[in-house]
């Protein structure tokens, strides 16, 4: 990176910088003005990725830059599906994504597509897209085999987000069975995390460990998915049955505030019940006595339980015991990197705290 540190002695600042970016206040004017596309990346990611930008930038160097484009590909990905009403330019615009990696013609022009956003974080998701030029350049200077990588990560994502669109549309917006949503869970998470996991352990998974990684995908989509239900629902979108009767309208009246409650807390057991598979992926992982990879493994789990805490308050239970502070939680991961011992601990203390609260709530008649 020109004019920086090497990406070790840079790391410290970039998770520093992160914690004080105000994703519903970004200032615009300043991404818009950056164009080293090194400094760009690193200056958007904290506001499109939200906890993802920090353990990426906790992965080893060659790791995290490649981790850091292939997110912010699924990003436009998601802008695509999410901000452009016409179903059939947001189709073109996922296979023109897709399809200017897979070919390598990054300089194929844009589909011209009306792209809305209703928010400033909206308009930042946008500004990602209209400067996908400096990401490309970011691309073109990973080693072959990343670049390889991101470019199937890619192809594939759009494909999903095809096929999951239809699946919405034929069955009037919404998913029927925990099949479906495990299915969707993978698709979405899955394949970035064996993405992530490729570039760093750099062998096939086993067996058991693609297992894992599905149910891996559920806790972490899950949070998505639980935080946004009152959004999607507005926009004619629901991951459970049981609120197809509520699709398209704004959630006001008690009714549907009750319903939206129980499937929520309905959603949270379900993904604090799929932690253990994340402690075994974690202990599992061939990683060596210093790791940064692991300590991103940690500082992601971290970030989980301080949204599901929150998500415990927000249907009406007990947050269990667990750290807010940001700064708290790098030092935990910080930790985690110099040692395995420490990593489990950790690691299982939350897993301990995820199936206590998974058993109470649902004792207490959820």
């Amino acid at each position: 990176m020109m004019g920086t540190p090497p990406f070790p002695l840079w790391r410290p600042v970039l998770l520093f910088r992160g914690t004080l970016v105000d994703r519903s206040e970004p200032d615009l004017a300043h991404l818009r003005s950056i164009g080293d596309p090194e400094r760009f990346g690193w200056a958007i990611l904290p506001h499109v990725a939200r906890s993802f930008a920090a353990s990426i930038v906790f992965l080893p160097q060659a790791p995290a830059r490649a981790a850091r484009v292939g997110y912010l590909y699924g990003r436009m990905l998601d802008t695509y599906e999410d901000m452009v009403p016409d179903p059939t330019q947001r189709i073109d615009g996922l296979q023109w994504l897709a399809t200017r990696l897979s070919t390598g013609q990054l300089g194929a022009a844009a589909p011209e597509v009306e792209m809305v956003a209703t928010n400033l974080r909206e308009e930042v998701h946008k500004l990602l897209v209209e400067r996908c030029e400096l990401v490309d350049r970011l691309y073109t200077r990973l080693p072959e085999s990343d670049r390889a990588k991101v470019a199937v990560l890619v192809t594939e994502m759009a494909a999903s987000m095809q096929r999951w669109g239809a699946t919405f549309a034929n069955q009037g917006g919404t998913l029927e069975t925990d099949e479906q949503l495990a299915s969707y869970c993978d698709d979405v998470i899955g394949a970035p995390a064996r993405f992530a996991l490729a570039l760093t352990v750099r062998r096939p998974l086993s067996e058991s460990q693609n297992r894992r990684v599905s149910t891996v995908s559920e806790l972490v989509q899950l949070a998505n998915v639980t935080r946004d239900i009152e959004r999607d629902l507005e926009r004619g979108v629901s991951y459970h049955p049981a609120l197809k009767p509520y699709l398209g309208e704004p959630v006001t009246d008690r009714q549907t505030h009750e319903q939206v409650r129980g499937v929520r807390e309905e959603l949270l057991v379900r993904a604090l019940r799929c932690v253990p598979a994340y402690t075994e992926l974690l202990e599992d992982l061939p990683l060596p006595m210093l790791s940064a990879a692991r300590g991103s493994g940690v500082l992601m789990l971290l970030f989980t339980d301080r949204y599901y805490r929150a998500c415990a308050v927000r249907v009406g239970h007990e947050p269990w015991r667990g750290s807010n502070s940001t700064v708290r939680l790098l030092g935990s991961s910080v930790l985690s990197v110099l040692s395995r011992r420490w990593a489990r601990r950790t690691a299982r203390r939350v897993e301990t705290r995820f199936l206590a609260a998974a058993d109470s709530i649902e004792g207490s008649g959820a």
